[in-house]
């Protein structure tokens, strides 16, 4: 059985077990990911379509890795002026491992990873606490520092 899925703006075609790098992918190694986008699901002799998605199919993935590719460098010059710029760029992409594909809603082996989004909410709610505890230390060195000018202006008095 193969899957073509849509990942990080691309196509892979793949099949249960096979190592693929794609574009980055949030999660940490040994993590599961879960593929709703599959675009075409075919085994032998058939396969089904999806207009644009395979309705109810999933492609479950384990995270081997996260690094950057090779460094690629843009150089521009421009003859007789003098002028010229180099420019470097490293790409991210995650190895995954294809776990299983899986069609008509059944549900994966390993459980997957919360989704991104609710881990986004998460870190959006972490900044506001670090805002308020913030905002604390400031008031409490406020206050300190109007002390500290209350018993300057006592021993001015004096």
């Amino acid at each position: 059985m193969f899957a073509v899925i849509k990942t990080g703006g691309k196509q892979y075609r793949i099949v249960a077990n096979q190592v693929v790098k794609v574009e980055k992918v949030i999660g940490n190694a040994g993590d599961v990911v879960e593929f709703n986008d599959v675009l075409m699901v075919g085994q032998e002799g058939s396969a089904v379509i999806g207009t644009p998605v395979v309705a109810d199919a999933r492609v479950t993935a384990e995270i081997l890795e996260q690094a950057r590719g090779r460094k690629v460098i843009a150089f521009k010059k421009r003859r007789r002026q003098n002028s010229k710029r180099t420019r470097g760029h490293r790409q991210e992409f995650t190895t995954l491992r294809v776990l299983e594909i899986l069609m008509g809603g059944s549900k994966p082996k390993k459980a997957a990873a919360k989704p991104i989004k609710e881990e986004a909410t998460a870190a959006k709610g972490t900044k506001d606490t670090a805002v308020e505890k913030k905002a604390e230390k400031t008031a409490e060195k406020k206050t300190a520092s109007q002390k500290k000018a209350a018993v300057a202006s006592k021993s001015k008095k004096d």
